[in-house]
């Protein structure tokens, strides 16, 4: 028997102290910690039923999309899309593609999705359910493994947000980067299994620019929005959309977030309704993290970096995006991607750290 050690992931990029390195190490503590609490001692979680919230439902042939989208998102942070090209039964099939993974022994699990952070298999070991992290092709390393329902349906949702993204840009009037070089995202596909009722409320997540989630049958959702928590209730066919993380900075604070990926309110689920599927457009590892104003105004700000703005009306950040002051500072994506992939998503919002 090879008794050789796995080599542990890689770590983000080296940084002039050892602040972030000491940083994610007291995180991963506390957050076993807070696993490890008896019931009586753990933190508050979500009602076991609560009634479902507005959920702006915005069709994809609306001839005031870009408006509708910029609304939703400036608003709230989230919506649902009807009137796309994808059909039920690609989704229906991948979940089933999905079910079969999770069926599968656990050292299947691990050897045909080898583990290369963020990509890989996710055991239980804190009871918020098992996960598998894919790549854009849902790539293996097995030959017994086919999947094909998988990829297409994450090819599918990819090419839906890219347009998502484009109409954003648009409608909180920053430069859409991946417009004219498309090797400046990259797509991963969350795979979720639930389990003993617990979807990973206190699990960690991973930076965004837009998640997407087909709603293959009707079933309420929690999401971690800038508000607080909320519940929503999509309409089946449809696709659910959270503006991430990274769409806020891009934006300058114009749009609203959601925190990691939709939490699946079990109750009564049968077993394949206990499985989510969302595709994050995200980002490579090497990207750096910055407000992306209008050309106009960068040349402004660039030509005036020192200037202080002692207006505090101006804080509107309708103003801001007029003046042209960032409220987030530069940062890199895979420092960032790793304190938020280790911290459980009941901690403060990572972002705090950024913020001018």
């Amino acid at each position: 028997m090879d008794n050789t050690t796995a080599a542990p992931p890689p770590t983000p990029s080296a940084q002039p102290n050892s602040q972030l390195a000491s940083s994610a190490a007291a995180a991963d503590a506390l957050s076993r910690l807070l696993h490890r609490l008896p019931p009586t001692l753990s933190l508050p979680t979500r009602r076991s039923n609560p009634a479902a919230t507005s959920f702006p439902l915005i069709s994809l042939s609306d001839p005031n999309l870009q408006d509708l989208l910029f609304s939703a998102s400036s608003q709230l942070g989230y919506f649902q899309l009807t009137n796309h090209n994808i059909p039920s039964q690609l989704a229906t099939s991948a979940e089933l593609e999905s079910v079969s993974l999770f069926d599968l022994p656990k050292d299947k699990k691990e050897s045909h999705f080898p583990k290369n952070w963020p990509l890989g298999f996710e055991g239980d070991e804190y009871g918020n359910g098992e996960s598998f992290l894919l790549d854009a092709e849902c790539s293996t390393v097995s030959t017994e493994l086919v999947l094909a329902s998988l990829p297409q349906l994450t090819r599918a949702l990819e090419k839906v947000g890219l347009e998502v993204i484009e109409l954003l840009s648009k409608g909180a009037a920053f430069e859409n980067p991946l417009a004219e070089d498309p090797t400046r995202k990259c797509s991963l596909l969350w795979l979720h299994g639930a389990l003993d009722g617990n979807d990973g409320l206190s699990g960690g997540s991973y930076p965004y620019i837009v998640g997407l989630q087909y709603q293959i049958r009707c079933q309420k959702y929690s999401l971690l929005s800038d508000s607080g928590w909320v519940t929503v209730l999509p309409q089946v066919d449809s696709i659910m959309v959270t503006v991430g993380d990274i769409a806020q900075v891009w934006s300058n604070g114009r749009l609203k977030k959601v925190r990691g990926r939709p939490v699946a309110s079990l109750g009564d689920c049968e077993k394949s309704s206990c499985i989510s599927m969302s595709l994050f457009v995200t980002l490579p590892s090497e990207s750096t993290v910055s407000p992306l104003l209008p050309k106009v105004i960068a040349d402004g700000v660039n030509a005036k970096e020192d200037e202080i703005v002692e207006d505090e009306e101006q804080d509107d950040i309708h103003s801001i995006c007029k003046t042209g002051r960032r409220l987030f500072s530069s940062f890199s994506f895979e420092d960032y991607a790793w304190r938020v992939y280790h911290e459980p998503l009941l901690f403060k919002d990572p972002l705090d750290k950024y913020r001018i």
